[in-house]
């Protein structure tokens, strides 16, 4: 029997932290440890830890999860934060880099961020240079491996439905459509698809960095099974 894949997750209380719980309900090669700032909801049948802790402690719990691997499924709204860049960045880059920090320093092999179609430090868009901006950080960490998944719009069930992401869900159908070629990674996808990428990619066991765009992140999905 091959070895149980350790995997600590930051993010569990969210669209794609929810997905990967569910979806590992059952599995035998992957065992789950939330940590999270407070209890967080978990489906029938779910066998897994949740360490509960404030942020600033997590580099304990991560310490203590005795992963192998650290799925960073961590986000913000611009709502949430107040409509202040200051703590939009508080969650979606500090938190992230000093979670990863801690996957390192705990001697992890892999950490698994979700980012963004379009992530550019360069970038106009605020949200987008925060995410380039963390993802450039990660890579200077100097974790084994580290991939980035950059989904486009994600399509699942949320607590809170944007606007933008009601009309963008309505849309997406016709619009998947047309994105054809080098504009393919724009297209919409499924939580539960990144979810599966992500139990796909704790299979990898090659070094370096990694980047997986909508194309990459369907043919790592394929790997779950």
């Amino acid at each position: 029997m091959s070895k149980v894949t350790r995997i600590a997750l930051v993010g569990a209380s969210g669209l794609i932290g929810q997905s990967l719980i569910k979806l590992a309900v059952g599995r035998s090669d992957i065992r789950l440890v939330a940590i999270a700032r407070r209890e967080i909801p978990l489906p029938t049948g779910a066998r897994m830890e949740v360490l509960v802790a404030p942020p600033e402690n997590w580099d304990d719990a991560i310490a203590a999860s005795n992963a192998d691997v650290l799925v960073s499924a961590l986000g913000t709204t611009w709502k949430k934060a107040g409509k202040s860049e200051t703590d939009f960045r508080a969650v979606d880059q500090h938190l992230v880099l000093a979670c990863a920090k801690a996957a390192k320093e705990a001697g992890m092999r892999q950490v698994i961020a979700i980012s963004s179609v379009g992530a550019d430090a360069l970038a106009k868009n605020f949200y987008l240079k925060v995410k380039g901006e963390t993802e450039q950080g990660l890579g200077r960490i100097g974790v084994p491996r580290l991939d980035v998944l950059r989904p486009g719009l994600l399509r699942g069930p949320r607590e809170e439905l944007r606007p933008a992401e009601l009309a963008g869900r309505i849309l997406s159908p016709v619009a998947d459509l047309l994105l054809q070629g080098q504009y393919s990674k724009y297209r919409s996808i499924k939580a539960d698809t990144i979810a599966k990428a992500i139990i796909g990619l704790t299979k990898e066991k090659a070094a370096g960095r990694f980047v997986f765009e909508h194309d990459a992140i369907l043919r790592a999905a394929r790997k779950a099974d």
